[in-house]
């Protein structure tokens, strides 16, 4: 009897587990890691999903979420009615995405609900079936797109795969107006304008959450150069770490 009892408690306990209802919910969730949460400062999850209008209901896909910065946010979040894509590239030999996958693991009730796809201009390029999504997520990805052309596939890629009213938020690093390497990591936000208006999309709005004036975009190792790659080691590391994060444009986008 007692054993009988006891199991039914853990039962009980397991069917009542609270996910977050909230961004501010799921920003603050116990779960997520204590490294991640030290980047809220520069990534400022909680205005971003706001800012794009990130819904518990949706459908919403993160595209390339490497180590799962904002998978400890979003997959919890959209856990119990709505649904969580990661479309990945179809190899990581660099193990960017082992850290992800082993959160996901630890968190099964989590982890056995979010849905994958492949992704990789210009030969992976559906995320999901066509008109089935609510939101699109990238952040800091466009750059790894190039050339141009790959970058343009991704736009068309993510259109297709949104509702008519659907929405694409963007973050990446922002480039100066003239003058930039196009391999130092940073994009023109002009760019990534024309990139989304070409492949169909209206621009609703666009923020400065996200933005940090500190940031010179000179650095000798491009945008790597700052946390949290600090790609120079030790070498000026205080000068970089007083900067912080990189410069970013946040912008939000709709399918007609």
């Amino acid at each position: 009897m007692k054993y009988l009892l006891i199991a039914m408690f853990l039962v009980s306990c397991a069917s009542s587990q609270k996910y977050p209802s909230s961004i501010k919910e799921a920003v603050s969730n116990p779960l997520r890691s204590e490294d991640f949460k030290k980047r809220d400062q520069y990534r400022h999850p909680e205005e971003t999903l706001n800012f794009v209008g990130i819904r518990p209901d949706m459908t919403v896909v993160e595209i390339w979420p490497s180590g799962g910065w904002y998978t400890e946010i979003l997959a919890p979040y959209l856990h119990e009615k709505g649904t969580y894509i990661i479309a990945d590239p179809t190899s990581d030999p660099r193990g960017y995405t082992t850290r992800r996958t082993e959160w996901l693991a630890k968190h099964k009730d989590i982890g056995s609900k979010v849905k994958m796809a492949k992704f990789l201009p210009p030969d992976e390029l559906t995320v999901a079936p066509a008109g089935t999504v609510d939101v699109v997520l990238t952040f800091r990805n466009v750059h790894n797109w190039l050339p141009t052309a790959n970058q343009e596939l991704a736009f068309k890629a993510f259109y297709n795969a949104l509702k008519p009213g659907g929405i694409l938020g963007v973050v990446e690093h922002r480039a100066p107006k003239v003058g930039f390497d196009p391999k130092s990591g940073y994009v023109a936000q002009d760019e990534v304008i024309r990139l989304a208006k070409k492949a169909g999309f209206t621009l609703v709005d666009s923020s400065e959450i996200n933005a940090n004036p500190k940031d010179t975009k000179d650095h000798p190792e491009g945008v790597w150069t700052l946390p949290p790659a600090l790609r120079l080691k030790e070498k000026d590391q205080a000068k970089y770490m007083a900067i912080g994060e990189s410069d970013r444009m946040t912008l939000k986008f709709r399918k007609p």
